[in-house]
């Protein structure tokens, strides 16, 4: 298929699918247009919204808190799971979004939209068991309860790599929640927000739930800076850089706001002597690879027991060397492009770097189909063995590298692994018991996900996701996740017909 061809197809196969969510295309277009990653042009435009547009957003939500908040749970969970169902319906369409805004291969588009529908159904679930505790009081005739209430508007900025999954990691938990969502995507991913947008605005209708609770905010820095300053918004819960945390953290702490931030990750995994060299291959290739390295928990540092640390090179450089990179539409690709010019650049600097800083590069890192996608930004994953962990391999680089680093020493491996400032997710290869229970131990891994046989990628709905350090501290998905988008109540019930006081207090 030529360029040309391939564009078109491109656009017609985005139309259909917005049509399909319901959307109706004459309110999409816009000024600011929309590029794939695929072949770097414009796919559809979306008209951007203004400082009033944002403010009678927010404005929206919170007149709906009040009657959202005394829905009963249970009540909010149908309206998710009508969510869910429409999700289901239209995976396909979704995910054909996801592919031509992101440049991820179908499989992983599909993944990506069934993390939504997974957390729908946990959701759903979750809204009848929003579960207090009672304990008991040091004073006759009284209860002593802990009540979990919703907690009020709740602003979500999403990152382009899972445009859509993460947003609903948190509004279908919010929703249930009672609280009212403002979403505020990725610039370069306002078509598949306006699709989702759309079918929960139908889920919204067909439940007979109140219309202002879920808000869409198309807009730039500025708009999400207004969003992350206004006082309506009681929690943000912001994906992105560790810079972007930097600038949303304070800005809220300063009006005694909430966050809920999943920010940097550069993750490693430690494949130990004993480790199954056939299973950690499979492992490593994929958390490294995947997305064309653009996860959050993206594999970007491999420590290998020296006594087999040149065999099991070897093999992630062959097949590294075997992956095909291309538009991920084509049957066998499994590297799609980069997001755009910009993180080809941060690749390309980061392998200057670590070529500066001792580094050798095994495999990778060119620039490919320039001649057929001159826009459009495909690199080979690249291999890089480091003499040690330096500067360059502190940092994390939104791009497909692996440094490669040998250790003698478990202990050793773990301090190594946890030197980073970011502690997002982590795996070891092992088929010595007591070497994983270390590394899951206290002692062990210091990330929010700790991993034993299986790579860094890949967390599932049940488990609660985040990291720490750098990484943010949020927990967003499974878990006691939920807990984020309420607020407790200590309460205190005396049906004693006496008023003792605690700690045997005596006053009138």
């Amino acid at each position: 298929m030529t360029d040309t061809a391939t564009r078109t197809a491109l656009v017609d196969d985005v139309r259909t699918a917005l049509e399909a969510c319901g959307v109706d295309l004459s309110v999409v277009g816009g000024d600011a247009r929309v590029s794939s990653p695929i072949t770097g042009e414009p796919l559809v435009g979306a008209r951007l919204d203004t400082v009033a547009d944002i403010d009678a957003a927010i404005g929206r939500a919170a007149e709906a808190f009040p009657a959202w908040r005394d829905t009963p749970a249970p009540l909010r969970g149908q309206l998710v799971k009508r969510w869910g169902e429409l999700l289901t319906e239209h995976k396909v369409h979704l995910a054909t979004l996801v592919t031509a805004e992101v440049g991820k291969t179908p499989s992983e588009a599909l993944g990506e939209v069934q993390e939504m529908i997974d957390i729908a159904d946990l959701a759903v679930g979750q809204s009848r068991q929003l579960f207090g505790k009672t304990m008991p009081s040091e004073r006759p005739g009284h209860r002593l309860q802990e009540v979990w209430h919703p907690l009020g508007v709740v602003g979500v900025i999403s990152a382009f790599n899972f445009p859509v999954a993460v947003y609903a990691w948190n509004t279908a938990l919010a929703l249930v929640c009672g609280d009212t969502v403002v979403w505020k995507p990725a610039d370069v991913t306002r078509l598949s927000a306006i699709a989702v947008d759309a079918l929960l605005a139908r889920a919204v209708a067909e439940s007979g739930a109140p219309k202002g609770i879920h808000q869409l905010l198309l807009t730039d820095a500025d708009g999400s800076r207004k969003l992350v300053e206004d006082p309506r918004v009681a929690l943000v819960s912001a994906t992105g850089s560790v810079r972007m945390g930097r600038e949303v953290g304070p800005v809220v702490a300063a009006r005694f706001g909430r966050t809920l931030l999943e920010l940097g990750g550069n993750n490693g995994a430690i494949v130990a002597p004993s480790a199954d060299l056939d299973l950690a291959l499979r492992g490593v290739v994929f958390a490294a690879a995947g997305t064309a390295g653009q996860r959050c928990t993206t594999l970007r540092r491999l420590f290998v027991h020296s006594s087999v640390a040149d065999q099991l090179t070897k093999r992630v450089v062959a097949a590294y060397e075997s992956l095909q990179v291309g538009d991920p539409r084509e049957e066998g690709v499994l590297v799609g492009p980069l997001v755009n010019q910009r993180s080809y650049e941060a690749q390309q600097a980061a392998l200057s770097a670590a070529q500066e800083q001792g580094g050798t590069v095994l495999a990778g890192g060119d620039r490919e189909l320039a001649d057929v996608h001159p826009d459009a930004y495909y690199v080979r994953p690249a291999i890089v063995s480091m003499p040690e962990q330096t500067a360059i391999v502190h940092e994390e680089t939104f791009a497909p590298i692996l440094y490669v680093m040998t250790y003698d020493d478990l202990d050793e491996a773990i301090a190594l692994h946890n030197a980073v400032p970011q502690g997002l997710s982590s795996a070891i290869f092992t088929s010595d018991q007591g070497e994983a229970e270390r590394f899951l131990s206290s002692a062990g891994s210091d990330c929010g996900i700790a991993n034993v046989n299986i790579g860094t990628s890949g967390a599932e709905i049940g488990g609660a996701f985040g990291g720490e350090k750098e990484t943010g501290g949020g927990r967003e998905s499974g878990s006691d996740a939920w807990k984020a988008y309420m607020r407790p109540s200590t309460q205190t019930v005396n049906y004693s017909g006496q008023l003792p006081l605690a700690q045997g207090v005596t006053f009138i």
